[in-house]
């Protein structure tokens, strides 16, 4: 017999279960259907255990590097059997953790495939989802007043390149590697790309980066792009750009062979293994659609503001629908939508005030527009920067690269962006971004009086050199 839910929602993951929670709080009876675990791409195959390998990396560099703190350490070795474990450990306490919050909210979970039905005796609009259980057993018919998807997405591949999981990896595949291989190239310098060179190289790995682009980091601001590439390549990373991969084949040596064109020169690249990271794409095959009015783009769901599709009682949020693909973005589009649902209010979301982070090593965090987007936008830009090697608690900490960059408006005085790229800038983001949503400009931060010795202290400075008043440089 068919089972009646005031919402239901396709995939558990961020976007998912924050939407199933929310709507359990105001009272709705409220089911998930998701076909792996709870918690979805960012618990288990991004997020967080991609910067649980990241902390192991940077802890593994630091003690190579304690004598520069007057620490002497004998035989430094890495275990990545333990890493891995960590790691395994952190996502599954997460997990437990998600398991807990659906118990608490009495919100239904189904472990199959759900599929999206059109109108039939259930139900006289589309909507009605068909659930293949996982465990074998027979179908569930779920009849929801309003679903949600939120089916996340995938990796995207490339054309005529045959990703087998044992040479030729996604980011899913690497982060189950048993061993460490000798040398990795990663095909593709965005911030996945760029956060797996960080990592690997911290672990001894001999990396690559092939990016097609003419700067690493493309939607990053320039000067922050070139400073990371600098630093990167400083420690050893080899970067090319302008580089379009031409074939990427398996050896019977058990390496890869890669040929790309750099600025109209054919070369080769012989590897271990080979990660592409070019991005990702909606999951939207087999979820129903096509039983719906509802319309794709470039393999991403179309929405509106309210994040309802064609068909109004469905609604999608997070990576599925494209956009900034961020797993906090995911979770306010999910409560936005269920408020939505439940009030019929509009709760829109100023994507240019969400905070942006890189964890690799410099840590890369921005808000806002970047120099060249103000500048294309017509903006009269102002700029200051101030760099951490002023500031008494990087020489403290040991990490003194890098820079924070604050863009204002000349005319309005408003706050256009803020660009950071130096230690736990990834921690510091969010008093940036809640000065842009409060409308604050470059005195009102400079005013905040930051504690000294901090970290924080290069915001307030580069507040200040906005106006050209920087006090330490």
């Amino acid at each position: 017999m068919a089972r009646e839910y005031d919402v239901v929602i396709l995939g558990g993951g961020t976007g998912g279960y924050v939407a199933a929670i929310r709507a359990s709080q105001l009272g709705l009876k409220t089911a998930i259907v998701e076909k792996e675990n709870l918690g979805g791409t960012c618990l288990h195959k991004g997020c967080i255990p991609s910067k649980a390998l990241l902390r192991s990396a940077e802890v593994y560099r630091q003690s190579q590097n304690a004598q520069n703190y007057g620490i002497e350490i004998q035989g430094v070795t890495l275990n990545f059997s333990a890493v891995q474990k960590r790691k395994q450990t952190i996502v599954d306490t997460l997990h437990q953790g998600v398991k807990g919050l659906m118990k608490k909210g009495k919100i239904d979970v189904f472990y199959g495939t759900g599929r999206i039905l059109g109108p039939s005796i259930f139900s006289p609009m589309p909507g009605t989802i068909s659930v293949e259980m996982n465990d074998g057993s027979d179908n569930e018919m779920i009849i929801p007043k309003n679903v949600i998807i939120a089916t996340g997405s995938k990796p995207r591949s490339l054309d005529g390149i045959d990703v087998d999981g044992k040479h030729i990896l996604f980011s899913d595949h690497a982060l189950q590697m048993e061993q460490l291989p000798k040398s990795m190239t990663i095909v593709g310098g965005g911030v996945i790309g760029i956060e797996w060179a960080s990592m690997l190289n911290d672990f001894g790995v001999e990396v690559t980066v092939l990016e097609y682009g003419n700067s690493i980091l493309p939607t990053e601001d320039l000067e922050i792009a070139k400073e990371v590439e600098k630093l990167l390549k400083n420690r050893g990373i080899t970067i090319q750009t302008n580089a379009k991969l031409q074939s990427c084949t398996s050896k019977e040596d058990n390496t890869v062979e890669i040929i790309a064109n750099i600025e109209d020169k054919e070369t080769t690249f012989h590897t271990e293994k080979v990660l592409i990271a070019v991005g990702r794409t909606g999951n939207i095959q087999n979820i129903g659609l096509e039983n719906t009015e509802i319309e794709s783009d470039s393999g991403f769901i179309k929405v509106n503001e309210n994040f309802q599709t064609k068909e109004k009682h469905i609604y999608a949020i997070g990576d599925v629908i494209g956009g900034m693909q961020l797993a906090h973005i995911a979770s306010h589009e999910g409560l936005a939508a269920i408020e939505h649902i439940v009030h019929g209010t509009v709760k829109s979301i100023n994507y240019k005030n969400v905070a942006r982070c890189i964890y690799s090593y410099p840590e890369v965090a921005s808000v806002g527009l970047t120099e060249t987007e103000a500048i294309q936008l017509g903006h009269a830009v102002k700029i200051g920067k101030f760099p951490f090697k002023a500031v008494g608690k990087a020489l403290v900490y040991g990490q003194s690269e890098g820079f924070v960059k604050i863009i204002g408006n000349k005319e309005t005085n408003d706050i256009l962006g803020v660009h950071m790229v130096g230690p736990h800038v990834t921690d510091m983001i969010s008093e940036s971004a809640l000065a842009m949503l409060l409308d604050a400009t470059p005195w009102e931060i400079s005013e905040t009086i930051h504690p000294h010795p901090s970290l924080s202290e290069v915001i307030g400075e580069a507040a200040l050199a906005v106006d050209g008043r920087a006090i330490h440089f």
